[in-house]
């Protein structure tokens, strides 16, 4: 088993310059999106000022996930992430409908993230927001990234970095500034009650959105210098990180805009409070590098997912050829961002929202228990093993069977509807590369 492994992971011709920063600004910007600026009004509504520690249960709801990712993300050295983990353990129709569903959950949001984008560029100047000047800031957005992308992964790592920077700055420039002008204001006094059980899980429900998109980071790993050292090394740094940057800026929110709950725009309001006109303009600066920053990190994983199924047989072999000159799955990224730039320009996807948290669960669930199947198989290879036995995969799998029951019925059937048109693909694939 161990040989043929080895034998797959060698088939790849992407050159390894990947490293454990640059593992760790994939799963950053995996985690931090848009949505960190938006959710601290929404959960102060639900928890009041108990919010702040649902940040810290949602990290611990994920934290058996990522362990489980830690571990089989130290035993790969190939390209696919998710989809070698399935793959290994349960066939390969298991691992391509993962695969699958991850790309298509990746691909819808890039659409709406770049949809975004293009809506907070409008704060400036406002005619990128509609018509034609709308279907022309998405057609240089996604088409710049996707340039970046096709050119090679350390041009790709560079400008993530430079994104990762420029956002960070500006919300510890928020914490900074809450700490400087409200000091010990910012701690809540827990003086009143605390919320009800249903509140306080529904806030968790929406805070989990804000504690998902790491897994992307995984998929690059045939690019990563030692990815069996640097993978679980990054995950838990990017965690360890973000929950803490997380529950700092809930802190400062709330003691700068007593009425955090009712607030739209709740870190612009914060700023605003704190620094006046010039800092609601500085956080609008971060929630564009924000939402870049996820782009980037989004479309320099989620094309290797289409390539990894190509190298396993999955797809068709034009998704699996590297460009002879620059070594980058140009194909599989020129088609990621021709059919996220149709998406985008379709219009709003509010309605498939759903769908791409169920899809994320599905494949939650599938690494997990990917655990101990493929623990014993690698007995041999120096990995991160998480210690308890198996406990640990069994309460992610349970953490993920609790979220979603928390979904509605049309993520359910939107989501069946994609692993029927994965699973018609897979056969074609099959077909294909059998004849």
């Amino acid at each position: 088993m161990q040989q043929s492994i080895n034998a797959s992971d060698s088939d790849e011709k992407l050159p390894r310059k990947i490293t454990v920063w640059g593992l760790w600004l994939l799963v950053v910007n995996g985690f931090i999106g848009a949505g960190i600026f938006g959710l601290p009004g929404g959960v102060a509504g639900l928890a009041g000022e108990y919010s702040v520690w649902i940040y810290l249960v949602c990290a611990l709801l994920m934290l058996p996930v990522i362990l489980c990712f830690a571990e089989l993300g130290s035993y790969f050295r190939g390209t696919g992430g998710p989809i070698r983990y399935g793959t290994e353990a349960f066939g390969s129709f298991i691992g391509f409908q993962g695969g699958w569903l991850f790309y298509v959950a990746r691909i819808i949001s890039f659409s709406a993230n770049s949809v975004l984008l293009t809506d907070s560029i409008g704060y400036f100047f406002e005619p990128v927001s509609f018509g034609m000047g709308r279907l022309i800031s998405l057609a240089l957005i996604i088409g710049l990234l996707t340039l970046i992308n096709v050119l090679g992964s350390v041009e790709s790592i560079r400008s993530l970095a430079l994104f990762t920077v420029i956002k960070f700055s500006v919300l510890i420039f928020l914490v900074f500034g809450g700490l400087l002008f409200l000091g010990s204001d910012i701690l809540p006094s827990f003086s009143t009650s605390v919320p009800s059980s249903g509140n306080l899980g529904a806030a968790a429900l929406l805070l989990i959105y804000a504690f998902v998109g790491f897994e992307g980071a995984v998929v690059p790993a045939g690019e990563a210098k030692n990815p069996n050292r640097d993978m679980p090394l990054a995950l838990l740094m990017g965690l360890g990180s973000v929950v803490l940057l997380y529950m700092l800026i809930q802190l400062v929110s709330q003691a700068a805009v007593p009425d955090l709950a009712s607030s739209s725009s709740p870190l612009l309001d914060a700023s605003g409070a704190l620094f006046g006109s010039t800092g609601a303009i500085i956080l609008m600066i971060g929630v564009v590098t924000s939402v870049t920053g996820n782009l980037v990190s989004t479309i320099f994983s989620t094309p290797r997912l289409t390539y990894a199924l190509s190298l396993d047989g999955s797809l068709p072999k034009w998704f699996g050829k590297v460009h002879p000159k620059l070594l980058t799955p140009a194909n599989s990224v020129i088609f990621f961002g021709v059919f996220a730039f149709i998406g985008a320009a379709a219009g709003s996807f509010t309605f498939l929202a759903a769908m791409t948290v169920l899809s994320r669960l599905f494949l939650f669930i599938i690494t997990c228990a990917a655990v101990p199947v493929l623990r014993p198989k690698f007995s041999g290879v120096k990995g991160f093993v998480v210690r308890g036995g198996y406990i640990v995969p069994v309460l992610g799998i349970l953490a993920c069977i609790w979220l979603m029951f928390q979904v509605t019925f049309t993520s359910v059937w939107l989501t069946a509807a994609f692993i029927a048109g994965g699973t018609v693909l897979y056969w074609l694939g099959k077909r294909e590369n059998n004849s």
